[in-house]
């Protein structure tokens, strides 16, 4: 081992293989920062904002002589970071932040290797995964949400499809990752005005629409297995109950109407094509 120090910051490297270590002592920092009280404001604030960090070990993980992992650790002992350059090509491209006894927090990814982390990993519950963010344009604004049960299983994903910051599109999924229930704000004015529900293997079976902006459906459609409409259903009145019924052959004709004219919840009115 060799070591070198001055008054202030003690350097240790390890020669171990793949490994070296860069050595940031505790007490050194101490009385760096205390000698550095005389020299002036500004360098005060720059000295008292550095961590009191141990050591940063650096590892190469494919033995091609150049370094594709950082560790850092903290004055516990403890490893609070590490940076990866997992295609080695001398960028790093992930990013795991731990806390406590290397409890996993987050991770970030530069999926397209352009030197901005475009994916984040949350994790809860002593490390399991609870919400994945991402960018899906790789330009800084993360569009893309998906949150996760205690189990690991997927409950909904919110999408920002204007990017401005709000989701106006939410997809919600059961225990086998089928699709159940979709939310969609079409005219982006934070209002959901349509609601789409889904059987069996995500198959399309009803759909509600908000058509007047009251935040009530007004309108709902049914459908065959084959998304064909089977049957539409109309509030004309605003008073929360359908009034009009048009129903349609497998083909998606429209074949028979009936109308509810006085509201009292019968049909009194049929007018078949």
């Amino acid at each position: 081992m060799k070591t070198g120090s001055n008054n202030k910051i003690s350097f240790v490297y390890s020669q171990q293989v793949g490994v070296r270590k860069f050595n940031l002592r505790c007490g050194d920092m101490f009385l760096m920062r205390i000698r550095c009280l005389l020299a002036g404001p500004v360098f005060v604030i720059l000295v008292m904002a550095l961590p009191c960090m141990a050591e940063v070990n650096e590892v190469d993980s494919n033995f091609d002589e150049k370094i594709d992992q950082w560790q850092y650790v903290n004055a516990q002992g403890k490893i609070e970071k590490i940076e990866y350059d997992g295609d080695f090509d001398g960028k790093v491209d992930q990013i795991e932040h731990f806390k406590g006894e290397k409890i996993l927090e987050h991770v970030e990814f530069d999926r397209n290797k352009d030197g901005n982390m475009d994916l984040m990993q949350y994790y809860a519950n002593g490390g399991k995964l609870a919400r994945v963010e991402k960018s899906s344009k790789f330009d800084g604004t993360f569009d893309w949400k998906e949150f996760f049960n205690s189990n690991g299983k997927l409950t909904h994903i919110k999408i920002d499809e204007n990017r401005d910051g709000k989701a106006d599109t939410t997809q919600y999924y059961n225990s086998s990752d089928q699709l159940i229930r979709l939310e969609v704000d079409s005219n982006k004015n934070g209002k959901i005005d349509r609601w789409s529900y889904f059987r069996g293997e995500s198959v399309l079976d009803r759909t509600a629409f908000d058509t007047n902006g009251n935040g009530e459906p007004d309108q709902w459609q049914f459908y065959y297995d084959d998304q064909t409409l089977k049957k539409a259903d109309y509030d004309t009145n605003g008073d929360g109950k359908a009034d009009r019924w048009e129903f349609f052959d497998s083909a998606g004709k429209l074949n028979k109407i009936q109308m509810d004219r006085n509201f009292d919840g019968k049909v009194d009115m049929t007018q078949k094509k």
